[in-house]
Formats: C-alpha cells, structure tokens, sequence
C-alpha cells in the first residue's frame, strides 16, 4: 500500500536483499542519475555530525540501492548496489553516532551500564536507519533520538531485574563472610525471598527502606528504575540520604539472606 508521501514498506526476505521504503520516483526516467547525485553529495559531508538535510539525502540514496537489490537479474549488479546500500547505510551511522551518546548521557545509566548500553544502541542506531522513511518530513535526529530512549528504557528494566536477580545477595559482601548459604540456590528462590521481605507486614526493613529499594530497583511496576536523585524528589529526601538508605536495606537483606533469616 502506498501512502499520501508515495511510499510504502518492503520487508526485508533472506532472497531480495536488506529492508528498504520504496517511493514511487525509483521507477522515473533518470532517477539512477538523481539519487546517486544525492549520495555522492552526501558522501562529501566532512564535519563529525551530519545534518539532517544530508542524512535525509543519503537515506533516500539507500533506499533507491534497496530497491534496485530486489530487481537485481545479476550478480555483479546485486553486488553493486548492496555495496552502495550499506556504504550509504554505514555513512549515516557514523554521521549520528553523537546521538548515541546524547541519548545515554540523558538517560543518566550507573557507570558500570554506559558500556553495554552504549553497545546496544549502535545496534539500534542501524535499525533505525534502514526503517527511517526520508519522504515523511520527519528529522532522522529526533526518529532516532527516540528509538533510542526508548530502547534505553527497556535495557534499564533488564539490568535492574538482572542486576536484582545475580547480585543482590551477593555482591559487596567483605572478605570472609560466608557465601555458602545462597550458592546453590536459583535467583528465581531469591528474588521470591526478597519479595517476601518487601512485604509490608514484614519487620526487617522500615517502610522507607522498602520505598527506596522499590523505586530503585523497579519492583513496584515502574517502567524503569529511578535515580537517586528522582527517588529523592519523590520521597521528600536528599540525593545523599536515599543513598544511605538503599545501602541500610541491603545490608539488612544481605545479612537475613546469607543467615537464613525467614522471611515469614
């Protein structure tokens, strides 16, 4: 189906070559000479960050190579043009990579995160250019800006639950203390003490303290966790406060874990 822009979505099959939009100017005489103008106009672009004006350019480029890759009657002319769609493709990256990292500095992630994080949008980054449609008006930076944090959302709700789930009884315990205690047991049987312990008839933690590890390690259906400093702003407490909190409960859950406290 085309749509009021004059295009329309192909999906990408293992035999006709990678996703691309098809726009109805790819069948005008002389549209081989227009986009491949466009792309090398795009290729010039020397500054570290491209504009969107060049991205929208290069895209179009790409997703003229895209096309031409389904139509293909040979091999050297598929090559040809798979070398152009991803050499476009990759242009476009490199041009945005700064996104990337605007995207992860606003999301704020605990260092020991940035990485990974930082790993996983460039994956996201170019899916987001194959699927960016030029023809819509839309800027390339804020399709993608926004793919990313939400995609950076997601992989806050998965290191918290696997941060939760690994370490919590665990890690930052002093030298010497016994571990034996929880070795063997799953994460699954952890994380379901823990609840336990969260509970709101439950002595062993203050009402604030189950707040702080609730919001902070997103068990209380929140879309992701919060920051010290959101937790704080929610709680009436300081960023500093919120810290010393978090770190009370968990040696309190710690302790009760590796010593077998019941949690009922």
């Amino acid at each position: 189906m085309t749509s009021a822009s004059g295009t329309s979505r192909r999906p990408r099959t293992a035999d006709r070559g990678p996703y691309f939009v098809h726009h109805r100017s790819f069948e005008d005489e002389g549209a081989e000479q227009h986009y491949a103008e466009g792309g090398e106009q795009s290729g010039t672009e020397r500054s570290q960050y491209m504009t969107d004006d060049v991205t929208r350019a290069c895209a179009r480029a790409m997703h003229y190579a895209g096309w031409r890759i389904s139509r293909s009657t040979s091999k050297a002319e598929r090559r040809h043009w798979e070398r152009t769609y991803f050499a476009h493709r990759d242009r476009i990256v490199m041009g945005n990579h700064k996104l990337i990292y605007r995207a992860v500095g606003r999301w704020m992630p605990p260092s020991q995160w940035s990485e990974d994080m930082t790993g996983d949008c460039q994956v996201v980054l170019i899916q987001a250019v194959a699927a960016y449609n030029p023809w819509l008006g839309i800027r390339f930076s804020t399709y993608a800006f926004t793919c990313l944090m939400r995609a950076l959302s997601r992989l806050s709700q998965r290191h918290a639950t696997d941060r939760l789930a690994r370490s919590l009884p665990l890690e930052a315990l002093p030298d010497g203390e016994p571990r034996d205690a929880l070795h063997d047991e799953q994460p699954a049987a952890r994380l379901q003490r823990i609840d336990e312990f969260l509970e709101e008839d439950h002595q062993l933690l203050s009402s604030r303290e189950k707040l702080v590890l609730m919001r902070r390690f997103s068990l209380d259906d929140q879309a992701k966790a919060g920051t010290l400093e959101q937790v704080g702003r929610e709680l009436g407490l300081s960023k500093e406060r919120v810290r010393q909190v978090q770190a009370s409960a968990l040696s309190k859950l710690r302790k009760a874990l590796l010593e077998g406290v019941p949690a009922s």
